[in-house]
Parts: C-alpha cells; structure tokens; sequence
C-alpha cells in the first residue's frame, strides 16, 4: 500500500511536470495559464481526497477536512507548485501531494479529529515571475505589501494586472488573509536540496529552522573605452571591479560560515572589444542567524567601496528582498521527529535549511515545523531532480505519523 501511495504521488509529480509554459522545460510561474491548470489539477486530487476544495483570493489552491465540528482551526499542511525556469520536478510539488495523501489518509482511518484538517498549494514561492519571493503564502500570512502591486514581469504587465487577468479582484485580496485563531500551526513536507542526508545516507530529517536571506542588485559603474586603445592606466573597468568583489564575496561567505552567491551579472555594453563600463549583478546571502547575515553583508559592502575607490568605480546597492531567519516550534519539530522515529529511524537527523521555504512567510500568523527529504547529490532548481520511491513511502508515513501525533496530544 505504502509503495502503491509512493508510486501515485511520483506519477502525479510527473503530471504537474507536464504543466509548463515551455515545452522543452518546466516552468510554471504565478498567475498563469498554466498555474489555473495546475491549480485545477490539484484541486481535484483535493476533491479525491475528501476535502472541499477553494481558490483564495491570492490564487492559492486551498482544501480542508472538517474536524468533529465543523468550523474548528485548523493544522495546515501544504507547498508550493510553482517553479524557477528550467525546474525539477519535486520542489514545492512533492510537498503539496504528500499532504494530500495524508489527509486522505487521516480520512479514510475515520479517527475523529480535534481540529480540521487543511492543504494548501501555494500560488508563488519561488518569485519567478515579479521578483519577489513567497507571495502566495505572504498573503495568506496577512503579511501583505500594497507596493508588490506596482511590479511588473518580463513583458511590463504588472501584478495588479495580473490579477485581474487571472479572474481575481486585487481589492479582495484580504479574503485570503488568516488569523492565529484559524490555524494551530503549518507542517511542511520538502525535498532538502542540499547533500546532508545523502550524505549520512539517511531518508528523513527534521528542520530546526529556516535560512534568513537578503537579496540585492548590485551596479559597479565606470568607463567605456576602446579595449586596445585605453591604457590599464586609464581604464576604469567595472567589470573588473565587479569580479573582484564576487571572489571577496565568496572569502567573506566561506570565512563567516555564510552563503553568498552571484547568481546573474551582465555587463554592458557588452562588446567583444568594448571595456565594460557598467555592469549589474546579483547578491544572495544566507545565513542561520540574521546577526552573521547581516555581519557579512556589512563587510561584503565594506569591499565593495574599497574595491571601487582604489579603481576609480562607482557602486550602488539596491536591497530587493529580505527574510528573517525562521525558528520551527519546538513541539511541533518534536511531532516530526515522533513520525521519523516510527519509520524506524531511532534518531532523526535535524539541521537547518539553507532553502527558503513558505513557512518563513507563514510563522507570521501561526507556529511552523518542517520534514526533510533526501534528494539525489542534493541537486534542486534543475531538471535532474531525483527522489527515491522508498524515500517517498518513508516520507507518507512519517508525515501521517506526525499528524496523529498531534491528533493524539490535543
């Protein structure tokens, strides 16, 4: 039975998969034709599974089993199901369909509830589309900003009017907002991606807290010139400035236990025999604690200015995305471990995740836990995403196992 669940979900991810706005890779971004499709996908595995199914007013796909009476809070479990361009197929997916199966599962055992059950498979996580990170679950959070209206996507249409074009009404958006007396907490199950449990060769782990990020797009600014007639003594190159503060920005990251990366940096303009006189770049800082984040982001920017007053450059920093490291609840990140232990594993493995997720989002209106599991040499955010069916089967049970755990201590 267990194996028979495992396969169904690995085969529903497929079916999500196949759900993408390209057809040679997956991509399905926020307020899309493809994210109505998804949505009207899961909602009826939702439906299958015995929940009465809605779409906010955010676009996330929500369902919910009622508890002994109708009406109780209740214990939310979900994920994402969009992606970053050229995706896996298990980020975000895999975590709304293990809590489909679960519910389906709490369902058909009959046990009586003391709260209601809930899933919910949210809208945009990954920011793909506008640039901005978890917005489905920031509005379900209440945690909603009126600026985020004004951003636009690739082609200048704007969230507003995304909207709006999607069939949901901006001026109904506070419909998805919940309250702490709506919810008793947010479980989430996620592929790790990263290499820990591989690596201890371990399926499941618990999460003891979630990354706290800063994002920034960066500009070194100097001087176009003719690459065989403007002296080293004269040039004023920025792409050279730019390159020497992403080696310091990996010094910096190593030497404080951080995790900076340089995910995009273009410069213009961009000829093969043309110094670079502007060049625009990226900045994405991790770390456990938001002290060591924000520590290193002051040294990173430190090196920044002394790097362009020694080559004669201007910087800019300009700060598009901030998250504050997210601790998991205690009891709650004790019910995962329950359900870990009763898979046969005496000693979950518990770590922090490097990955932001929806629950940094969601703490901001009830408590949150996470399970992680292994993913193949840790790879995400790329089409050779890989899980194994055993580790899927461990995965149902554990997450079900933790449920009934807190079904039980209420």
């Amino acid at each position: 039975m267990t194996d028979a669940t495992a396969q169904l979900l690995l085969d529903r991810c497929d079916e999500l998969a196949a759900i993408s706005s390209h057809p040679d890779y997956l991509e399905r971004v926020h307020l899309s034709k493809e994210h109505r499709a998804a949505n009207d996908l899961v909602a009826e595995w939702m439906r299958e599974a015995g929940l009465s199914t809605w779409q906010d007013a955010a676009g996330n796909q929500c369902g919910r089993l009622e508890g002994r009476e109708p009406g109780l809070p209740a214990l939310l479990l979900g994920s994402h199901i969009d992606t970053v361009p050229d995706a896996g197929r298990y980020d975000g997916m895999l975590g709304v369909l293990l809590a489909i199966a679960v519910v389906g599962r709490i369902r058909d055992s009959g046990i009586e509830l003391p709260f209601a059950l809930e899933v919910v498979a949210f809208s945009d996580e990954e920011g793909t589309r506008f640039g901005t990170a978890l917005i489905g679950s920031r509005a379900l959070a209440g945690t909603w900003h009126d600026d985020w209206w004004n951003l636009t996507d690739k082609d200048g249409i704007t969230l507003f009017e995304a909207f709006q074009d999607f069939g949901l009404d901006p001026a109904r958006l506070p419909g998805a907002f919940r309250r702490p007396d709506d919810l008793v907490g947010y479980l989430e199950a996620h592929i790790e991606q990263g290499p820990y449990l591989e690596d201890a060769d371990r399926r499941l782990a618990v999460v003891t807290s979630i990354a706290g990020a800063r994002r920034f797009a960066l500009t070194m600014t100097g001087k176009a010139g003719h690459a065989g007639g403007t002296p080293y003594d004269r040039r004023r190159d920025a792409l050279v400035g730019a390159s020497e503060l992403v080696v310091e920005i990996e010094r910096i990251s190593k030497e404080r236990g951080v995790i900076g990366t340089v995910g995009r940096l273009q410069a213009f303009p961009g000829g093969v025999n043309v110094i670079p006189g502007r060049v625009e770049f990226s900045l994405d800082l991790r770390a456990e604690f938001d002290e060591d984040r924000d520590e290193s982001i002051r040294l990173i920017t430190e090196a920044a200015h002394a790097i362009a007053e020694r080559r004669g450059l201007g910087y800019h920093a300009t700060e598009i995305y901030r998250a504050d490291a997210v601790r998991c609840d205690l009891a709650l990140q004790e019910a995962v471990a329950a359900g870990i232990r009763s898979t046969g594993d005496a000693d979950p493995m518990a770590f922090w995740s490097r990955a932001g997720h929806d629950g940094m989002a969601v703490v901001a209106v009830t408590p949150i836990a996470m399970l992680f599991l292994r993913c193949k040499g840790g790879v995400s955010h790329h089409p050779d995403e890989a899980v194994k069916k055993a580790d899927v089967a461990a995965a149902v049970d554990a997450y079900e196992a933790t449920v009934r755990h807190l079904i039980e201590s209420r």
